[in-house]
C-alpha cells in the first residue's frame, strides 16, 4: 500500500460525504476544532492519543491523518514509536498489526 494514496483516497471520500452532509461536516469540524484548540494539552500531545486511539480501534483512514497531522507537528519517529508501543500494550496483537502499519506510514509520509 501506498500511504500516500490511502491519504489521497480518504481526503477525497472525506470531501464527497462532506458535500451530501454539509450540516453535519461543519459540526463536526467545529468540535475538532474546538477539541484541538482548547484544553491543557498541546496539540501535538492530542494528536498522540488520536493515533493511538486509531491503532486501537483499527482505523486505517485515521492513522493515516494523524500520521500526516503529528508529523507537520514536528513529531519524531521515536515519539511516534512510543506511541505506538502504549497502543500495542493496550490492544495487544490486533494492534501491534496496525502499529506496524502506522509506522509504515509515518516512514512513508515523512521521507
Amino acid at each position: 500500500m501506498k500511504w500516500q494514496d490511502a491519504l489521497a483516497g480518504t481526503r477525497t471520500g472525506l470531501r464527497n460525504l462532506n458535500g451530501a452532509i454539509p450540516d453535519t461536516a461543519r459540526a463536526f469540524g467545529a468540535l475538532g476544532k474546538s477539541v484541538k484548540e482548547g484544553g491543557t494539552l498541546d496539540y501535538k500531545t492530542k494528536e498522540f492519543i488520536a493515533l493511538g486511539m486509531s491503532i486501537a480501534i483499527r482505523c486505517e483512514p485515521c492513522i493515516t491523518l494523524h500520521t500526516e497531522a503529528l508529523i507537520k507537528a514536528g513529531a519524531t519517529r521515536e515519539e511516534v514509536s512510543d506511541v505506538l508501543a502504549m497502543a500495542i500494550q493496550m490492544g495487544g496483537g490486533p494492534s501491534m498489526m496496525y502499529a506496524a502499519k502506522a509506522l509504515e506510514c509515518f516512514d512513508e509520509l515523512s521521507s
